[in-house]
């Protein structure tokens, strides 16, 4: 039945997808929705013993490919100038946008240790290029401010897998009255999974750059050959214990040195399975949302609208400090921050740890109901934000600094 429904609503879309894309409603609006309506067919599944590994197996595989591909198809010469808008909002805006979500996290709700405060700060601190991809595909926004926002999204759910990695060990450890939790952490996710990733992203770029310049593979195979990296990352970093995540997304860095159209064959992939993947999992995600809805109270909701606005706006604005952007600028890119597939995987791999820490209940709360306002505040808003930042450029003239070429 579940199955059933996914596909029809996926035919069902199809069919629609043209129109739908002139409107407000987003694809997930529409799968979160249809999921939510699925709620009894969940508690089948609950009841029938289904393995909950299955969905977060699942949602695992989306985030590696993620990853890989966000990092793969990234112009690294971008980010040689610390000048640049996509560095300043990944490395000035994306530490203050950790740090004020802890501590509003920890205001919010007292029950959870710094720690803890710290992993839901690191579970949401990625945005969603695939929730604004209204703004980033628009002509009507200037070019350097859509790729700012588009590779920001891109590189920052990679950035925040160390960080939650590393608030859990220390949780842990706190937990336990001990450091050897983090020392192993260090070790293996961070150590080793950096390790695994160049190895495998250097060593597969080399063989893929060789085998393309001397005409021994197909076109038609040149995806399949990418694509198969980021699965070698996922089955050596299980068996060695280190993160899949930090190894995918170094080996989507590194696979650029020997084989440049490594990142046009993984978008193609991520293109046409990865879409599916993603519906996948907003599908999901509408079910349990159903399920748990009721417990969502004024602290849940308050610290959902703290992150989308306070924690994300703050970060940018002092972020792009000296660089002429006018204020509706500011405001824009501050605002369109969604929030979405990645800090549900996220979410997922930090219960999937099995910790059993004192702040698991609300930190799984937080999530949900941070996404749930994103898809619905940003999804609803993205047209009509679109139509008033363009009119506010229109009155700065052709040599205000969000016209400069891409790179400035």
């Amino acid at each position: 039945m579940l199955l059933g429904a996914f596909v029809l609503l996926l035919l069902l879309y199809s069919l629609a997808s043209r129109r739908l894309e002139r409107t407000v409603v987003t694809a997930p609006i529409v799968f979160t929705v249809a999921g939510m309506l699925m709620l009894p067919a969940l508690e089948g599944i609950l009841r029938a013993g289904v393995d909950a590994h299955v969905f977060l197996n699942l949602a695992e595989i989306g985030l590696v490919l993620l990853l890989f591909t966000d990092a793969s198809r990234t112009d690294l010469e971008v980010l040689a100038d610390i000048r640049t808008l996509p560095v300043r909002l990944l490395s000035v805006g994306m530490l203050l946008t950790l740090l004020l979500g802890a501590v509003a996290a920890r205001v919010v709700f007292p029950e959870l240790t710094v720690w803890e405060a710290g992993i839901l700060s690191a579970i949401l601190a990625p945005t969603d290029a695939g929730l604004g991809q209204i703004i980033v595909n628009s002509p009507r926004v200037p070019m350097r401010i859509r790729q700012a926002l588009n590779v920001e999204a891109g590189l920052n759910d990679g950035l925040s897998v160390p960080f939650l990695l590393f608030f859990i060990a220390l949780s842990a450890a706190g937990a336990e009255g001990g450091d050897a939790s983090l020392a192993r952490f260090v070790k293996e996710q961070l150590g080793f999974g950096v390790l695994i990733g160049a190895g495998i992203g250097l060593g597969g770029g080399w063989l893929l750059g060789r085998a393309t310049r001397r005409g021994w593979m197909a076109e038609s195979f040149a995806q399949i050959g990418v694509v198969s990296l980021p699965a070698l990352c996922l089955l050596v970093s299980e068996s060695a214990g280190a993160s899949m995540f930090i190894a995918a997304f170094v080996a989507g860095l590194a696979v650029q040195v020997g084989f440049k159209d490594a990142g046009r064959h993984s978008v193609e992939f991520a293109e046409e399975w990865g879409q599916l993947l993603n519906l996948a999992v907003f599908f999901l995600f509408g079910m349990l949302i159903a399920r748990d809805w009721t417990k969502f109270d004024a602290a849940l909701v308050l610290y959902a609208v703290l992150s989308l606005t306070i924690v994300r706006m703050v970060p940018v604005a002092v972020a792009l400090m000296g660089t002429g952007l006018s204020r509706a600028t500011v405001v824009f890119m501050g605002w369109f921050g969604p929030r979405g597939l990645a800090s549900i995987v996220l979410g997922l791999v930090y219960l999937e740890q099995e910790r059993h820490l004192s702040g698991e209940t609300t930190t799984r709360l937080a999530v949900m109901a941070t996404v749930l306002l994103s898809i619905f505040a940003h999804g609803l808003s993205a047209m009509p934000g679109i139509d008033l930042y363009a009119r506010k450029l229109a009155s700065l003239g052709p040599e205000a600094a969000e016209n400069r070429e891409v790179g400035g």
